[in-house]
């Protein structure tokens, strides 16, 4: 690696620390220079503004959630259980702690600015997600009835992350379920709805 790209690397870690502890309104630019090690010249050499260091670590969350793998349907396989292994390893990514942590400093700061935050989930809104993916295929394989892929996504997902997730963003504690019980159930639900015989 490049120095300027180490350093680069060390003043956005600075700067997720920086505004983690403090947020972003609150947060110093001489801080983040003194966390990282670099001079100030040198952090604005790189980055502008605090808005500009802060769109950057919004970009590194786009490429966490673009950087889940995209999921096939297998027509020799039964959709349930890939529908399970796929909503399964997709909480995993969303609960592990570098992208959690992530989410929840970007989040907080997109809630205090809806212009940013309009821009941010445009963006997300046109990465595939791999579960959207998969239901898209299974549809078109004749395995789900018509529904709008990302549409159907979001109802199965906004299930799980009920139970699976949200406890543990806004409190910091998973919640007391089983997570295999609260999927199976979730994707049950989904399929009874959208599944051929529904």
């Amino acid at each position: 690696m490049k120095l300027t790209d180490k350093k680069r690397k060390d003043i956005l870690e600075a700067a997720i620390q920086e505004f983690r502890e403090q947020g972003f309104p609150a947060a110093r630019v001489n801080r983040i220079a003194e966390l990282a090690e670099v001079s100030k010249r040198t952090l604005y050499k790189h980055f502008e503004s605090k808005e500009l260091l802060f769109a950057a670590i919004t970009e590194i969350l786009l490429e966490e959630i673009a950087a889940v793998p995209k999921l096939r349907y297998r027509p020799d396989a039964p959709l349930r259980e890939q529908l399970i292994a796929a909503v399964r390893d997709y909480v995993g990514h969303l609960t592990g702690e570098q992208y959690m942590g992530l989410n929840r400093l970007v989040m907080s700061e997109l809630l205090r600015d809806q212009d940013l935050a309009q821009a941010f989930f445009a963006k997300a809104a046109m990465q595939d997600g791999p579960i959207s993916g998969l239901i898209g295929e299974a549809r078109q394989a004749g395995a789900l009835r018509k529904a709008e892929p990302g549409f159907a996504t979001g109802q199965l997902l906004s299930m799980v992350k009920h139970f699976l997730v949200w406890p543990q963003f806004l409190m910091g504690a998973k919640a007391e379920v089983d997570p295999d019980a609260v999927i199976a159930d979730c994707v049950d639900m989904f399929l009874a709805h959208y599944g051929l015989t529904a």
